[in-house]
This record gives C-alpha cells, sequence and structure tokens, in this order.
C-alpha cells in the first residue's frame, strides 16, 4: 500500500487526501467532521462534531468525499426515534442517507470507481454510519457515477427517494410498458421520482398532489395531476390500474387505492409497520408481529380483489441506480431542490423541515 502525504484543504476536516487504493486492515484517514446523534429528539439534538473517526474500508467499500447530502423525511423520523430497536444500542450514530461527491479511496475489491471520480449514492434504511460526513463510506453497488450534467447539490437530492421509488415499481409491481400507475403524493420526492420512472418505462401516470406542483407533475409526464385538497379523487379519475403507490399511507389512501387497482394488480405502501412494531415490542416480538400483519394484508387483498399488497422500502439496486444514473444524464429524471444550507446550519435546516417551512427539498453543502 502506498500512502500520499495530506495537503490543509478547503474540506472543512482540515485535510485533503490523495491516498491510493486502501487495504481493508489499514486507513490514512483518521478523523473528520459529522452530524452526530447522540440521543433522540427534535433537531437541536444534531451536533456537529470534530475528529469524528473514519473506519477501515472493507474490501467492497467506497470513501467518498462529501460535496452534498440531501435532507429526507426518513433522517428526521431517525433523529426523533423512529428505527430505535436498530438505531438505539448504537448511539451516537451519523445520521443522512443520501450523498453526492468525490471518491477518495476504494477497498481492495471495488473494480467500478477510481479516485478522484465524482459519484452520487444513497445507504440502506438501516446503515449506522450515514452520510452527514465529510468522508462518507458506502459500498460500490450503492454508488454510480455522477452525470457531469448535473452539480453535486442536484445529485445528491435524487438517490434515496428513486431507489424507493424503483423497489416499489420495479422489483413490487414490475411495471411495464402501456401500463396504468396511480401514485398518492406525487409532488414528493418519492412520488415525483416514480412519475419519472414510470413515463420512462413507457406508463400512463396519474397522481395526487397539492396545487402548487401539479403544473411540475404534468410538466413531467402524468396525464392527470389531481388536487387533493379542492378536488375529489375517486370522482375525477376513471377507470382502474396495474399499481398504486401510495406515499401517504393511511386508512384512507389504503382503501382508494385497492379499489382502483384491477384484479392481478399491485398496491405498494412506504408506510409499513415493521419498524414501529418493532420499536414498540423489540425484535423479539415486534418482527413477527409485523411479518404477521403483512401476511394477514397480502391474504385479505388477495381474497377479496384478486391484487397483491407491499410494504415498500428502499433497497441497494445496482440496475436500477444504474437506470437512474442514465436518466438523470439524458435529464429525464430530477428532484427540484428548494434550498441549501451549509453542513454548520445542520440545526436549522432539520428546523425549517420540521415546521415546514420549506416543503421542497433541502440540501446540506460542504
Amino acid at each position: 500500500m502506498r500512502v500520499m502525504r495530506s495537503l490543509r484543504g478547503k474540506s472543512g476536516s482540515g485535510f485533503v487526501f490523495r491516498p491510493a487504493r486502501l487495504s481493508s486492515l489499514r486507513s490514512v484517514f483518521t478523523g473528520c467532521r459529522a452530524v452526530m446523534l447522540p440521543r433522540f429528539g427534535g433537531p437541536e439534538v444534531l451536533e456537529l462534531r470534530e475528529n469524528v473517526p473514519v473506519p477501515n474500508l472493507n474490501p467492497n467499500e467506497v470513501l467518498v468525499r462529501a460535496k452534498a447530502v440531501s435532507v429526507n423525511p426518513l433522517d428526521s423520523r431517525i433523529r426523533a426515534g423512529y428505527g430505535r430497536s436498530v438505531f438505539e444500542p448504537h448511539l451516537p450514530i451519523i445520521v443522512g442517507r443520501d450523498i453526492s461527491g468525490e471518491v477518495a479511496a476504494i477497498g481492495n475489491s471495488v473494480k467500478s470507481f477510481k479516485v478522484g471520480q465524482e459519484v452520487f449514492g444513497a445507504l440502506h434504511p438501516t446503515a449506522l454510519r450515514g452520510t452527514y460526513t465529510d468522508y462518507g463510506i458506502l459500498s460500490e453497488e450503492e454508488l454510480t457515477e455522477k452525470p457531469s450534467s448535473v452539480s453535486h447539490v442536484e445529485a445528491s437530492a435524487i438517490p434515496f427517494a428513486a431507489l424507493t421509488a424503483w423497489r416499489g415499481l420495479k422489483s413490487n409491481a414490475r411495471i411495464t410498458e402501456g401500463q396504468r400507475l396511480l401514485v398518492f403524493g406525487g409532488g414528493g420526492a418519492v412520488g415525483f421520482s416514480a412519475i419519472q420512472l414510470a413515463v420512462a418505462s413507457g406508463c400512463h401516470v396519474t397522481a395526487s398532489c397539492v396545487g402548487q406542483t401539479k403544473d411540475r407533475i404534468l410538466a413531467a409526464g402524468a396525464e392527470q395531476a389531481v388536487d387533493y385538497t379542492t378536488e375529489d379523487i375517486e370522482l375525477v379519475v376513471k377507470g382502474k390500474f396495474d399499481a398504486v403507490l401510495d406515499t401517504i399511507g393511511g386508512p384512507e389512501t389504503e382503501r382508494i387505492g385497492i379499489n382502483f387497482l384491477r384484479k392481478g394488480g399491485n398496491y405498494m405502501t412506504l408506510q409499513g409497520d415493521a419498524a414501529s412494531l418493532t420499536d414498540r415490542y423489540g425484535f423479539v416480538v415486534g418482527l413477527p408481529l409485523a411479518t404477521s400483519l403483512l401476511m394477514k394484508k397480502k391474504i385479505q387483498y388477495q381474497y377479496s380483489h384478486g391484487i397483491d399488497y407491499w410494504w415498500t422500502y428502499m433497497r441497494a439496486d445496482p440496475e436500477g441506480l444504474a437506470e437512474i444514473q442514465r436518466l438523470v444524464g439524458a435529464g429525464k429524471l430530477k428532484i427540484p431542490v428548494e434550498k441549501t444550507y451549509p453542513i454548520t446550519d445542520v440545526v436549522a435546516a432539520h428546523e425549517a423541515k420540521e415546521k415546514k417551512q420549506i416543503p421542497g427539498k433541502v440540501v446540506l453543502e460542504f
């Protein structure tokens, strides 16, 4: 292993590193800034700390010098205590899922990337070392090359939401050209990603939304956008659908969505109960309880409506990420960023989202 000297730079951690390929046993990266979650609570519990240790890379991992990370709803929910059964034993943890930046080092088995390459990607929902840090660590399959046509800020807003939508549409429903898709919450990041992915697949898309996002949804290729604050979706939307993606969740959207499906269709909700039941009852009781509840709903809706029912979660998917990268590069997939904050203002960014002062996407810059 060859180690290059470190130079004083602008990373905020005090150093810019130029390493060669790193062994899984040793690393020249010793510490960096990171936003830590020492306990669950409001935005004020987040702490930007200096000299947070950088773990050694495993053979399949990539060290990414962050340029931008986005604030996802999941970040706020984890901060407030969602998923505590997973995260609490490991506190303090680094929050964050999305990242866009430059490759700083690679593990011994990494073949797809080289040092200095611009990349973007997202971590699994239960990853313990998040992306709100000068140097994020992701597996090779969780990253792809950033298209030169988009900035790091733009790229960081996309992967977690788009991969969540991809899993629902492609892994669960397996949508194909000519099929009809209904999206509840088309103005949000996951819903808007789903619209663009479905349109790119040749599907006919209808989406519910609030008024200010209606034009954007139609411009993205949806054939109908329904403002649920002023219109009754059950009256204005006609016909049956092959798939329903419900990013809102709740008994009402579930009832409406199920009734809109034709036999053989797929209903996917982002609001599954696995984490909440595990948080409440622990893994030993909660996880089997969640599995039982999901199977009960699957059987119920298969019998009553002839449809498949899914709890949809983001998963690493190299094929999906490659297609997302292609669509981003072609200008066919984008998530508008409403405001950016420096990483030093992470508390203010979370406060703004908590108070719903910024309905759109927020990105933290380094």
